[in-house]
């Protein structure tokens, strides 16, 4: 069973940086694409910053130029360095992969698990 598991979320002023990292753990056999979304209260969880397997990237326009996705392929690991952030960048920050992971009896399971978030607030 693969697991994500999110770390680095906190409290920081507006204009403050902050950098979260998400690994993923268990019987992989490849991680494709990894990702970061939000959710703020009452709002639907939307789209941060993806990337590929092959390093392509796509962010969403309120992350533009202030946001940078980055992976380590050897460890299974995605990070999101936010900077100049703002106070409407508050939300729960949730990592999403998908992974192909090996079941004990040897086949090959797809997945698209997520993390269990973590907060990051911003405020003076």
């Amino acid at each position: 069973q693969v697991q994500l598991v999110e770390s680095g979320g906190g409290l920081v002023q507006p204009g403050g940086s902050l950098r979260l990292s998400c690994a993923a753990s268990g019987s992989i056999v490849s991680v494709n694409t990894m990702g970061w979304y939000r959710q703020a209260p009452g709002e639907q969880r939307e789209l941060v910053a993806i990337t590929t397997s092959g390093a392509s990237t796509r962010y969403a326009d309120s992350a533009k130029g202030r946001f940078t996705i980055s992976r380590d392929n050897a460890k299974n690991t995605v990070y999101l360095q936010m900077n100049s952030l703002k106070p409407e960048d508050t939300a729960v920050y949730y990592c999403n992969a998908e992974v192909k992971s090996k079941t004990p009896d040897g086949n090959h399971l797809f997945s698209k698990p997520w993390g269990q978030g973590t907060q990051v607030t911003v405020s003076s």
